[in-house]
């Protein structure tokens, strides 16, 4: 099929584009009130419906399903956790549940924001692509905190008809978009290495700050240190923030860590390239979830480490009678 025979919506702006989110986990949520407060109508549908719901008091739509969301829009945004979970929303869960594909006009373009591997968002381009729908590779960085200020970064690559029509979309959730070629798959190699480094750090961080623990160290002098020295890094201030509050609500959890790392071991392989530190990270979240912790925040992962006395969780104080 060709663009003559299924032509794009008309120009696109903010309040002529009509956009649906799915997934309204701690990502999603933010980037569809980022696109609802830059004027666009957006359509939500998420499995918990309670949350879709809560989302559209304060504007916009909430859709019993997927497909029924995908039939509406211009622009579909895909927020899920894996693979298997952009092949359910789109295709079908196997058991009659219908997919947005076959609901999405031709024209429309489905901007997948999920963390896969690279050669399932190439093949998820041509398949779209039979049924005249446009493909976006866009997976995103940045924590709950940026998508709900809309100031993301997305790693995306596609052809030009999808930034024609999703470009302004992918504006209001984003304080950066990086296009990275013409054909789906180089945005998700690059966010295969930004997961690498992520998960490597975290581990890493775990196991610093857990030895400096267990040497005696004060854990809010320690991280007083170095946050203030050339050893810090992003994930170590931010992740052993968690730690000293001693909270563990998953913000981004442990089990994201052993799929995005098992993603990056994956792709390495067919490039027999090796990858020593990606691999003994890997171990790490997989030893941490298979003692329980796979639900807990990723930074969950220095609680491997034995004989280590982490900060409790902080309570407020209690008021006298």
């Amino acid at each position: 099929m060709n663009d003559q025979e299924h032509p794009a919506p008309t120009a696109p702006t903010a309040s002529s584009t009509r956009v649906g989110v799915i997934g309204l986990g701690a990502m999603g949520l933010g980037m569809a009130r980022s696109l609802r407060a830059a004027g666009f109508s957006v359509g939500v549908h998420d499995l918990r419906a309670e949350v879709a719901a809560e989302f559209a008091r304060d504007g916009g739509t909430a859709y019993a399903s997927g497909g029924d969301l995908a039939a509406e829009v211009d622009v579909l945004v895909g927020v899920v956790v894996n693979a298997a979970q952009v092949e359910a929303v789109l295709f079908g869960d196997g058991e009659g549940t219908g997919g947005a594909a076959e609901r999405l006009r031709p024209g429309s373009v489905y901007v997948m924001c999920s963390t896969v591997d690279p050669a399932f968002s190439a093949a998820l381009e041509k398949r779209l692509a039979a049924s005249g729908i446009r493909y976006l590779d866009a997976p995103i960085s940045g924590g709950a905190a940026r998508a709900a200020s809309g100031e993301l970064t997305m790693m995306t690559s596609g052809g030009p008809e999808a930034y024609a029509l999703a470009g302004p979309v992918l504006d209001a959730m984003s304080a950066a978009v990086y296009r990275l070629g013409d054909s789906a798959g180089l945005g998700s190699k690059v966010k295969i290495v930004n997961q690498l480094l992520a998960g490597v750090h975290i581990a890493a961080a775990a196991e610093a700050m857990a030895f400096g623990i267990r040497s005696g160290v004060p854990a809010e002098a320690l991280y007083e240190v170095i946050t203030h020295s050339a050893g810090n890094s992003w994930m170590f201030e931010n992740r052993m923030a968690h730690v000293l509050a001693g909270d563990y609500t998953p913000l981004s959890a442990v089990d994201i860590f052993v799929k995005d790392l098992g993603l990056v071991l994956d792709a390495a392989r067919p490039e027999t390239f090796p990858l020593p530190l990606s691999a003994t990270a890997h171990q790490m979240f997989l030893q941490a979830s298979a003692s329980g912790l796979g639900g807990e925040d990723d930074s969950a992962v220095i609680k491997i480490f034995p004989g280590v006395e982490l900060p409790a969780a902080k309570t407020a104080p209690q008021e006298e009678n």
